[in-house]
């Protein structure tokens, strides 16, 4: 398997832009590495808050198949580098970290697991879309060369509710 690439840098504000409550619509493949596009569609509800200053921050997710995800986010100061761990309610594990910054609107994020029994490597793609759009992607690659993209979420902020109504 090719070495992962030179993982970016960032900051500590990297992702300020993703705190506060999403909607998402999901595209995950149903199939992977065999050719296939034939993809599930669904919702989710995602919230973020930041912890220890920004140093970490804490994504929950419910989808609407019926299970709960959680990302956890650390910044490594020294390294300027962020890990990003996940784990949902289907298994309950803790998967391995997957590494890396932001340059400009683009984050990438590198790590390497298994699916199916395979070695894998994975890529997390965040991508700025403004202040209420963003996109995150997972791809997998079995020789670090060539990348299928498996899922895909459209996220769109909710509109923070009317101010209440002050009387006098």
């Amino acid at each position: 398997m090719k070495p992962l690439p030179l993982l970016p840098t960032g900051t500590v504000r990297d992702f300020d832009f993703v705190m506060g409550e999403w909607t998402c619509v999901n595209r995950k493949l149903k199939q992977r590495f065999v050719e296939s596009d034939d993809w599930d569609v669904f919702t989710s509800k995602m919230r973020c808050q930041p912890h220890l200053g920004g140093l970490t921050n804490v994504e929950e997710t419910d989808f609407e198949p019926g299970f709960s995800g959680m990302a956890l986010r650390t910044f490594d100061l020294k390294a300027r580098r962020w890990s990003i761990y996940w784990i949902d309610s289907r298994s309950g594990v803790l998967l391995p970290p997957v590494l890396g910054g932001f340059t400009g609107d683009v984050g990438l994020f590198y790590g390497e697991d298994t699916d199916g029994g395979r070695p894998i490597q994975v890529v997390f793609r965040w991508t700025r879309l403004g202040s209420d759009r963003a996109r995150w992607e997972q791809a997998f690659s079995l020789d670090g060369e060539v990348w299928e993209t498996n899922w895909v979420m459209e996220f769109t902020r909710v509109a923070k509710d009317a101010a209440p109504l002050v009387r006098a």
